[in-house]
């Protein structure tokens, strides 16, 4: 990729010599992108490169093995959100996840349009809990993006079929019924019923145990050896959720 423009939605942004800063961001057709922005860090770019904006990129390089320079030009703000702060921990853990988790430069289109369609939800809704399924839906999405989705078409043990799924198995991510989860509820993790029925809808508590589950996976096979760097952003968000329901 010598010379690109797209849209983009900044994840992260970090500190590069003393006024410049290297921002990785999701863009439709490149996946996530890394670029060096000249004054990254001034008073005017500041608001600019604000993990959740989107913006208009332009990356350019000279070779595939060098990181390009970015210029952006701001397309939508989040700055309106930042007093609250369930949307601010909820964009905080969202771009952050995506930073860490995808590889640079692999395509993944699904995993674009989920991410604004969640950031739309976390603008638009009134509530938390019109956003929450929409970002564990995201997370489930970026498991099965990575190769580590979920097997919700029937239960493990007994071959029945998805919708008499109740847990999923820690181990290798089955979904497992309550026939053949009968003496082994304990080992295995709740399964909510708005993940294997498609709703977008759901109670609080199936909410906080999606959000268990999806942990779960992340924690073991994407975030690994990078969890204590990320994962504080996802304690931080799902305690706010919790007090805000308690």
């Amino acid at each position: 990729m010598a010379h690109c423009i797209t849209t983009a939605i900044i994840c992260s942004v970090r500190a590069h010599g003393e006024h410049g800063a290297v921002v990785r961001a999701l863009t439709p057709e490149h996946g996530l992108l890394a670029g060096y922005v000249r004054g990254g860090r001034s008073r005017a770019l500041r608001p600019v490169l604000m993990p959740g904006n989107r913006v208009q990129a332009e990356y350019r390089a000279r070779t595939a093995e060098q990181l390009a320079s970015l210029s952006v030009e701001l397309s939508h703000s989040i700055a309106p959100l930042l007093r609250e702060p369930l949307p601010v921990a909820a964009i905080e853990w969202l771009c952050g996840l995506t930073a860490i988790a995808l590889p640079e430069g692999s395509t993944y289109p699904p995993l674009w349009q989920a991410m604004g369609a969640v950031l739309d939800a976390i603008e638009a809704a009134p509530a938390a809990r019109g956003w929450a399924v929409a970002l564990v839906r995201y997370e489930l999405l970026l498991l099965g993006q990575l190769g580590f989705g979920l097997d919700l078409s029937g239960c493990v043990a007994t071959g029945a079929g998805p919708e008499a799924l109740t847990y999923v198995s820690p181990r290798t991510g089955a979904g497992v019924g309550a026939e053949g989860a009968k003496g082994y509820e304990t080992r295995l993790l709740p399964l909510p019923a708005f993940l294997r029925d498609g709703v977008m809808e759901a109670e609080w508590s199936e909410i906080l145990a999606g959000l268990a589950l999806t942990r779960h996976f992340l924690e073991s096979f994407v975030l690994i050896d990078r969890r204590t760097e990320v994962i504080a952003g996802r304690d931080r968000l799902t305690d706010r959720l919790k007090r805000a329901v308690a």
